[in-house]
């Protein structure tokens, strides 16, 4: 079992691409600055939870977590198409869910869009120092990547497992950690105290499908949030039939979505 979590990410750097993938994206002034804008606009303006660097990191280690439980079961898409490696599937999760919210950085309308026009130079550039050999494969990776850029928005369905570990791990940052930054500045409503009763979110294997995600919460509030973020990107994710989403409160099972 696996909280979700900042240090999450950093149990998922074991292979070379991936954590080479991963030091470049934190040490990136273009991808650094845009997230930073992306919660200028997302947070300070509009008084969304956060869209920035910390909530890239979450995602970024809860779809690897996500990911790595799935593949003990399934074929990854980008393996099965013959795109590429598992290593190499692992560093289009990496990216697609670090960068998944840089649109925010125009708008939050069509951010998913927005996103993928700014990502598109982005990957160009740290996709060629990761694999300076293989231009084929770098363009190949890229476009998975866009592809779980594009589709991590609610209404577009994910086409590779892959893009459906990215979404999932999207909602599974619910916790009430994202909502203080608006809670204080005032924005009082469903959504932030809906996540405020959320304590923590876990991942694990499951019993009945490859993946398991228990939700735990002070009241049920959180289920709200459940309903309303991961729920959500789960129905449209590809992956609905192998998660398991849990709702707990105080450690007693309220409510179990087995399917969307």
């Amino acid at each position: 079992m696996v909280t979700v979590s900042l240090n999450l990410i950093q149990s998922h750097l074991n292979e070379v691409k991936v954590e080479q993938m991963f030091r470049l994206l934190e040490s990136d002034l273009e991808v650094q600055s845009t997230l930073r804008m992306s919660n200028v606009m997302a947070v300070e303006r509009l008084k969304y939870n956060d869209h920035g660097p910390v909530h890239s990191k979450i995602a970024s280690g809860s779809a690897l977590e996500i990911f790595e439980h799935l593949t003990q079961e399934v074929t990854p898409t980008t393996v099965k198409n013959k795109i590429c490696s598992l290593e190499d599937a692992k560093v289009i999760v990496l990216c697609g869910s670090y960068l998944h919210d840089l649109g925010n950085s125009i708008h939050r309308i069509d951010h998913h869009i927005h996103g993928c026009i700014i990502a598109n130079p982005i990957l160009d550039r740290l996709l060629k120092k990761v694999y300076p050999e293989d231009a084929a494969l770098a363009l190949r990776l890229k476009s998975e990547i866009l592809h779980s850029i594009f589709s991590h928005e609610e209404e577009v369905g994910c086409l590779s497992v892959e893009a459906g570990a990215a979404k999932v791990a999207d909602g599974t940052d619910m916790a009430r950690g994202r909502a203080r930054i608006p809670y204080r500045t005032g924005k009082v409503d469903i959504h932030s105290l809906s996540a405020l009763s959320i304590t923590k979110v876990e991942i694990e294997k499951g019993k009945n499908k490859p993946v398991q995600i228990l939700v735990s919460m002070d009241n049920p509030a959180g289920v709200f949030q459940i309903e309303e973020v991961l729920e959500r990107k789960l129905k449209t994710s590809g992956i609905q039939d192998l998660v398991d989403v849990i709702a707990l409160e105080r450690g007693i099972q309220i409510r179990r979505t087995d399917t969307c």
